[in-house]
Parts: C-alpha cells; structure tokens; sequence
C-alpha cells in the first residue's frame, strides 16, 4: 500500500507546530499503525530527517502509551483498538490520514505526536477509576452483585488509562470519564 501522511510536527512544547506531509510507501497491509511509523522514520532518517516523534511501550494494546488521533479519531477507526493494535488493512491503498497528538490543554504537545500525561496519570493515581461495591475476594462468588453493577465494573476495568477519552471530549475532561474523585 502507499499513503499519505500529513503528520503534526512540533520542535519542542515552545515551538509552534505544523503539519508535514509524507509519502508512506511500500506498507503491508499486516503492519501496525506503529510499524507503518517506524517504516516512515527509517526512510527520514536515511534521508537525514528528524524522525517522527512518537510514544509507544507495550505494543501490545495494555498500556496506552502509544495515543495519536488518526483522521480526527483518538487512535484511528477501529473502535475499542489502540493505534499499535491497529493495523494497516484498516485502511485502503492510496488513503491520506491526518496524524496529530492529543487535543487537549491537559495533555500539552512535548514534540511532535509525544503529549505530557502528567496530570492524567496523576488523577488515575489518585484513584480516578470508577469502583463498584462487588463484595470481598474471599465471598465474591456468595455475594449475588447485579448484572447492571458487573456491566459497570466490567466497563471501568477494561480502562488501560490511555486518555483517548480525554483527547475526544469537547470539553477535554478527564473526570466525565474516569470519575475521578477530586
């Protein structure tokens, strides 16, 4: 496949941004989003670019480091996937996609696609997760806990804390989401 990149670059969290656009040849259909951006700085830096900075840990879809918002999308099209699960037959031959980082004033841009998660972090650190009341470890399976109350539990544990809730707010609001207890 062979797309077009128009990707958010910013020198440092002083500099003004712009978007660059790069071609993105040669991309199989079985790569990640991350692989595809992998591929692309290895043509920069074999040209003696700046590659494309980006975060990325896991590469495995637990960690939600690795957040970019895909055509105006937080970690592209596919619903309930993040950008290194992603792959690139999710998309079609000859595609232009608009990359940038988060959106919001919580998470300020550092470089290029890399947002600061401080202040994220910090409110799931102060326990900004929603809790349900199931009962304790030894009894759980005694206590009989409401299906509605399982869904909602279910829902809060399946947060990796990436903030792509935050990055598709209007409102760019961490604690809608998270129910943080500030």
């Amino acid at each position: 496949m062979r797309l077009t990149l128009h990707v958010w670059r910013q020198k440092d969290a002083a500099s003004p941004g712009r978007f660059v656009t790069y071609e993105a040849p040669d991309v199989s259909p079985d790569m990640s989003f991350l692989e595809m951006l992998d591929l692309v700085n290895e043509g920069l830096v074999e040209r003696g670019e700046e590659p494309i900075a980006f975060d990325h840990d896991c590469r495995e879809g637990i960690c939600g480091q690795c957040g970019i918002v895909i055509n105006g999308q937080a970690h592209g099209p596919r619903p309930r996937t993040t950008t290194c699960q992603l792959h690139m037959r999710s998309f079609r031959d000859g595609d232009v996609l608009t990359l940038e980082p988060w959106r919001a004033k919580a998470f300020p841009v550092l470089r290029d696609l890399v947002v600061d998660r401080t202040a994220f972090d910090r409110i799931i650190a102060a326990g900004g997760f929603v809790s349900e009341n199931t009962g304790s470890a030894p009894d759980g399976n005694a206590v009989l806990v409401p299906r509605h109350m399982q869904e909602k539990a279910m829902d809060a544990a399946a947060c990796i804390g990436c903030g792509a809730c935050v990055a598709s707010c209007k409102n760019a609001s961490a604690m809608l989401f998270v129910s943080a207890k500030v």
